[in-house]
């Protein structure tokens, strides 16, 4: 899953959510000098990922999009499933698209100096082109992916999944749909074992 999932995942708990969102920008247990909870938020980013790849669903997207994109069939699901996520997000929250993610930018505004560099310039960019808000449209996700292709400097051809998405739209949106809620029952349940030993 891509970061507003995962952020979505965190149960509105902000120390959780500062370490869901760094998870990709820290390696190994190279975090323990942060608090519990932004540790927890670490361990349960991790653990959302290893179920999503694994999970039969996931699986059933990347398929559609292995031949064309190869070993990037993963990161593009992941873009995808957040499209879906904020073009449905009244189904999955009471709190307004726009707040919510105003909420999450104030929040790691305030937090940034605190956090790894790699995530402190991901949150400017984040902020300035209001990343996680225009995840809802498509040419939000064509900047995403765009972003993306550039940062493999052309080998992903990740720009070209825009195509993908608007062809196969019925079909990946069907397999969010059925996955959403495996992974909030998987995620609720890991975080408490997560938080009973952490």
């Amino acid at each position: 899953m891509n970061f507003l999932a995962h952020l979505y995942l965190s149960q509105n708990n902000t120390n959780i959510m500062i370490g869901n969102f760094i998870a990709d920008h820290v390696r190994g247990n190279n975090f323990t000098h942060f608090n519990a909870e932004i540790q927890q938020g670490i361990f349960l980013h991790r653990e959302i990922d290893t179920f999503t790849d694994a999970h039969k669903i996931v699986r059933k997207s990347k398929r559609r999009l292995h031949k064309r994109y190869r070993h990037y069939d993963g990161v593009i699901i992941d873009i995808f499933y957040d499209y879906f996520l904020a073009k449905n997000w009244i189904k999955y929250s009471a709190i307004p698209l726009d707040i919510y993610t105003k909420s999450i930018y104030d929040l790691f505004d305030r937090k940034s100096s605190e956090l790894p560099l790699k995530s402190q310039q991901f949150i400017k960019y984040m902020i300035e082109y209001n990343i996680l808000f225009n995840y809802q449209f498509k040419d939000g996700i064509a900047k995403v992916l765009n972003g993306m292709n550039n940062r493999t400097k052309g080998k992903s051809q990740m720009d070209l999944a825009i195509e993908d998405l608007t062809e196969l739209q019925s079909e990946f949106e069907e397999d969010f749909i059925l996955f959403f809620p495996n992974l909030i029952e998987f995620s609720n349940q890991k975080l408490k074992e997560i938080q009973s030993v952490i």
